[in-house]
């Protein structure tokens, strides 16, 4: 049974991680044993739990414990619960828990990208795409429409930041995903070679007069795929599209020259997710 604290002092430092602690600090890079993370809302931490992730403590609206979060308590066991009212809670965090409840969880050890697409025919790979919304929605769409894996740059945001799970409704937590590499210097060598050396031939979606179509049979019939999709602003960088094997493009209408990526993703994961 989680222990129940009712919130009457805003300095208890076991308070840090939902009320002065940034998303970075949270992560720890130089201590990753004691990494933590903030998930937010009871969807999105159930999936965490059933991922095996472990929480730390809960920060909730009194009403939620025996109401939307019932579940998530009884599934946490002993760690401490904090509570009060949402204007109390508004007062702590610097914003209104629109979802009612957050969770402090650990961050485990990331995978070895070579463990992690040991099984893998189709891949996503987001070269530092920056903003925590559409990291959170590519992993949503690519755990709906048959990606295997999800790799990131080390330039990217993190998917475990509050909002991009939050935004991905969990999917964070289905998925399984890595990054590239723990610094800039590392892609798109050595990143790109990881790949190759894995059998993957690699597919950058980008815009090109010499790119083809995303539903080209030459992309459907190659075993091992990994798709890259590129920031949002300048899109894919010239050194990772001189070493990919295709350049691919969806086709616009209407004058429209690009999709944001977020919904690019979709689309290509639809065309080439299918088996």
């Amino acid at each position: 049974m989680a222990q129940i604290k009712q919130i009457t002092d805003f300095s208890d430092p076991a308070l840090d991680v939902y009320a002065r602690l940034t998303e970075a600090q949270l992560m720890n890079r130089a201590d990753p044993g004691n990494s933590l993370f903030i998930a937010e809302s009871p969807k999105v931490i159930g999936r965490a739990l059933d991922a095996g992730y472990t929480p730390v403590s809960l920060l909730m609206e009194g009403k939620d414990i025996q109401g939307s979060a019932r579940q998530i308590v009884a599934r946490c066991g002993d760690i401490p619960l904090f509570t009060g009212e949402r204007a109390v809670l508004a007062q702590l965090t610097g914003y209104h828990l629109t979802r009612g409840v957050l969770c402090a969880m650990r961050r485990p050890p990331l995978p070895d990208p070579k463990t992690l697409l040991q099984n893998a025919r189709r891949v996503a790979v987001l070269e530092n795409v920056q903003n925590p919304t559409n990291v959170g929605a590519v992993f949503r769409s690519a755990a709906a429409l048959g990606m295997d894996a999800v790799l990131l740059t080390p330039g990217c945001s993190d998917p475990l930041y509050r909002r991009s799970a939050r935004v991905s409704m969990g999917t964070v937590f289905q998925i399984p995903w890595t990054f590239l590499g723990s610094s800039i210097s590392e892609w798109p060598e050595p990143g790109l070679g990881v790949l190759q050396a894995l059998g993957f031939r690699t597919a950058a979606l980008a815009l090109s007069d010499s790119a083809i179509s995303i539903d080209d049979p030459r992309l459907a019939g190659e075993e091992k795929l990994a798709l890259i999709l590129g920031s949002e602003g300048d899109g894919l960088t010239q050194a990772c599209l001189a070493r990919c094997d295709h350049t691919v493009k969806i086709p616009m209408y209407h004058g429209v020259d690009s999709l944001n990526v977020a919904a690019a993703s979709a689309v290509a994961f639809w065309v080439l997710g299918k088996r």
